[in-house]
């Protein structure tokens, strides 16, 4: 295995000709990093769209850049596999994080971000824990197309709306295991209410403090994990009144632990950096 710096520079040899990446995940939401701390690199809503095909190319639901801060410990860009720029994407945060503590020789580190700047810190048991900051309920900062009431929007099944970043649509349902996600969450995605599409979250209320969510991510479809719909849906339940503001969230890849706290909705969970590759040039030459 290489060391840090050795992979670092690895990565410094992105140019016109080659593009080194790293692929991570956490619980099955995986992405493909690319760190361009060392040299800016070219990679556009084209390219990350190109490089999403899991057949074709390297394939991901998040492309997430590392970029120098001036004031932080890094800036992280986001991209969805359609090419569509997110603001926040908490797994990868983690992801990302897990990586910098490990090459600085940090426990704690703050990203600079869309969404703003996240406090990331390691936790118990080889966990990352990251703020994702404080949920928006207002109709304009979600944002809504209207002024509505965002405890229950006018959508059948009167789901829960919210920010976490990016904006998301949480239907609180009976059973989350039998809800058509592949069919109701491209609908919902689209849906005229949000006017920059939406994250579609299902879920159900499993016990004291748990819930089982899945997920419809804007962009990307059905994923195995979403940090920032985990928090979205731990958030919409506390405000229902069904669970506490500290929920276990179950989905398809795992658990991730969530607090609402006053600071902001703390996410911790597993992160695994899986491989290191590079681009072909005769990938990146063709269209």
């Amino acid at each position: 295995m290489p060391t840090q710096s050795e992979r670092r520079k690895i990565m410094a040899k992105a140019s016109q000709n080659s593009l080194p990446f790293m692929k991570m995940h956490g619980l099955g939401n995986d992405f493909l990093v690319v760190d361009s701390r060392a040299g800016e690199v070219a990679v556009d809503g084209e390219l990350a769209a190109r490089l999403a095909d899991r057949r074709r190319a390297v394939g991901f639901d998040q492309l997430a850049i590392i970029r120098t801060s001036v004031q932080y410990d890094a800036q992280l860009v986001f991209y969805n596999a359609d090419g569509s720029l997110s603001a926040a994407c908490g797994n990868a945060t983690r992801c990302i994080a897990r990586f910098l503590m490990s090459e600085l020789e940090k426990t704690r580190l703050a990203l600079e971000t869309e969404r703003g700047v996240l406090e990331c810190r390691e936790a118990e048991g080889g966990m990352t824990s990251v703020n994702m900051g404080n949920p928006m309920f207002d109709w304009q900062e979600i944002p809504l197309s209207r002024n509505v009431d965002t405890l229950s929007l006018p959508i059948d099944g009167n789901p829960v709306g919210l920010g976490m970043g990016n904006p998301h649509c949480v239907f609180i349902v009976a059973d989350a295991e039998t809800e058509k996600v592949e069919q109701i969450g491209p609908e919902i995605e689209y849906h005229p209410l949000y006017p920059q599409r939406t994250n579609v979250e299902f879920v159900s209320i499993t016990g004291k403090d748990a819930i089982r969510l899945r997920i419809w991510e804007r962009g990307a479809g059905v994923t195995m994990a979403s940090g920032s719909g985990a928090c979205a849906a731990a958030v919409a339940t506390a405000r229902r009144g069904l669970t506490g503001r500290k929920v276990s969230v179950h989905v398809d890849g795992g658990v991730l632990e969530i607090d609402w706290q006053d600071e902001g909705v703390w996410m911790t969970g597993s992160t695994a950096h899986v491989f290191d590759g590079e681009l072909t040039p005769g990938f990146l030459g063709s269209s």
